[in-house]
């Protein structure tokens, strides 16, 4: 298995400030499939991206075998089939993940996170 990463690509660069109704229930239905995924394993992570001057986006970090099941994944995302957005995927070939869920901490043992702010809300907008 690979890692890939899924680019969701909005109409607009406002998207995530001015969608509308109709777009708000498609991103509603996009949600939920993407939760699924997660939930079965196949996606890792996946969320809005924020802080690109052109505009928010999506990302998902997917683990499969080949980029066409990740293209096929895209596919059946309701946000591409509605013609709403489109999507661009890139191969991660040398990602490096962990192999079991994170431990309680996520502070490393012997640190306090105050100098790099982890642990804290620091940096949460």
């Amino acid at each position: 298995m690979s890692f890939y990463l899924y680019k969701l690509i909005p109409p607009r660069g406002s998207f995530a400030s001015d969608m509308t109704d109709d777009e708000r229930t498609i991103m509603a239905a996009h949600i939920a499939y993407w939760t699924g995924l997660t939930g079965h394993g196949t996606a890792v992570v996946f969320g809005p991206v924020s802080g690109d001057p052109a505009g928010s986006w999506g990302l998902a970090v997917v683990d499969a075998a080949a980029e066409d099941e990740v293209r096929q994944l895209g596919h059946g995302d309701p946000a591409i089939h509605s013609g709403m957005a489109r999507f661009e995927i890139y191969e991660m070939p040398n990602a490096i993940a962990r192999s079991s869920p994170p431990s309680a901490s996520p502070v490393p043992p012997g640190t306090s996170g105050e100098a790099t702010g982890i642990g804290s809300n620091q940096g949460v907008g």
